[in-house]
């Protein structure tokens, strides 16, 4: 295996850890009777660090059985996955976006873990971002493997200056904090908030009861008009205008990172990981970058927040099954999960593993919010309704004082539309 794993030479820094990028383990010259068990991960999932300990360990508790695993590019892989699930030499073992779960799963060319994996693998504690979207009617295609998700980063020096010594807990907390940030000497900025951050939107709407879409009886439909929904939008305002963040743009208009470099931002919502970005443009901020979760309406609960992510799939036609059950439930087990989320600073796919993250400020954040975590409506079709997006125009709608109302109902018929073939 040694050799085979050194022969690939080309690697990424991710997230301070070199990752293997573009190309796979090389298949070199197997022993009699070994199996080849290939592995299909994404660009800089894993670092070489974690790679090399999980191979070396594997192949030494499953003797005849050798891992090829091969990175693939974000982009352009919903065609290449499709393809490789109608052929005749699928891969055995995928990592898919846990809201790509559906798309593939509509081919019926993925095989159902619900037996095989889910019940070893305490399935009732999994993180319902990854668990949800990764079961489509009724059957679990999808075995969630890490999360990551939106925090609130801050200043600390801002916080000091305003005098709040702690993170808040509540929403009602945070408001009044921003508040006081706004009010502190300096010229700060309380919080920017871009008016059409709509999955931080969608993180209030959960919170409140709210959908962005619900099916009943087969039927898909957009729910952003529900009294629940509204609630959120009403929370989203009431924030969004204790900052300067533009009302018609979204955090990438300009990028957020660039605007809280500055120095005069106290807070803004986003993943962990932006703070590369942010200290990359201020190197004075290294050191006073905090991160917590986002407050729901009780201490102790905090908001509901989308959770991005990977689940593991394996092809119906893999040439070896039982192998690749097996290597999703070694990845997906407690020993390995552990291992990278604190290689890779992932939240690990149960709450109960959170504390592996402990001590990690940033990820142990991301992990308090994950245990709420949500994804989007679980259609195959909602891919093609964030192309669209009717949520960001609507929220810039409102957010510039328009009724929320027939706002909310021309966006959910759009929605509907597009979830049903008709738009």
């Amino acid at each position: 295996m040694k050799k085979r794993f050194l022969a690939c030479a080309c690697a990424l820094v991710v997230a301070a850890a070199p990752a293997l990028t573009g190309c796979g383990l090389l298949p070199g010259d197997d022993k009699a009777g070994t199996r080849t068990v290939t592995v299909w991960l994404m660009k800089g999932s894993v670092s070489d660090d974690f790679l090399k300990r999980f191979t070396t360990a594997y192949e030494k508790e499953h003797p005849g059985i050798d891992l090829e695993v091969t990175f693939q590019e974000w982009t352009g892989i919903g065609k290449k996955v499709t393809a490789a699930l109608e052929s005749d030499d699928a891969p055995d073992v995928i990592e898919v976006g846990n809201t790509q779960v559906a798309q593939y799963a509509e081919t019926e060319l993925l095989y159902d873990l619900t037996l095989e994996s889910v019940r070893d693998l305490g399935y009732q504690d999994w993180l319902p971002g990854l668990a949800e979207p990764g079961k489509v009617n009724g059957s679990q295609y999808g075995i969630p493997w890490y999360a990551a998700n939106r925090v609130v980063v801050y200043n600390k020096d801002l916080f000091d200056r305003a005098g709040i010594k702690t993170p808040p807990k509540t929403r009602e907390q945070w408001l009044e904090d921003t508040e006081k940030l706004n009010d502190s000497a300096g010229g700060t900025q309380g919080i920017y908030l871009a008016g059409q951050d709509w999955y931080t939107l969608a993180g209030f709407i959960w919170d409140e009861g709210g959908e962005l879409a619900v099916r009943k009886n087969g039927r898909w439909t957009g729910a952003l008009d529900t009294p629940a929904a509204l609630r959120g939008m009403d929370v989203y305002k009431e924030l969004q205008a204790l900052g300067e963040g533009p009302e018609d743009a979204d955090e990438e208009n300009p990028p957020q990172a660039q605007v809280f470099a500055r120095g005069d931002v106290a807070q803004i919502i986003a993943p962990p990981s932006v703070a590369a970005a942010i200290t990359e443009r201020n190197p004075a901020l290294k050191d006073k970058l905090g991160f917590f979760p986002i407050p729901g309406k009780s201490a102790g609960k905090p908001c509901a927040v989308f959770t991005g992510g990977s689940d593991l799939i394996v092809p119906l036609n893999s040439r070896d099954r039982h192998a690749a059950i097996d290597v999703v439930t070694a990845l997906a087990g407690e020993k390995w999960q552990t291992d990278l989320a604190r290689t890779m600073s992932y939240v690990p796919n149960k709450a109960s593993l959170a504390a592996a993250v402990d001590g990690q400020e940033a990820t142990a954040a991301m992990a308090a919010g994950a245990a709420r975590g949500r994804a989007t409506p679980n259609s195959p079709e909602w891919a093609a309704v964030e192309a669209a997006n009717p949520i960001k125009p609507y929220m810039t709608t409102v957010l510039q004082g328009r009724p929320p109302k027939p706002a909310a109902q021309a966006a959910s018929a759009r929605i509907t539309a597009i979830l049903t073939g008709e738009g």
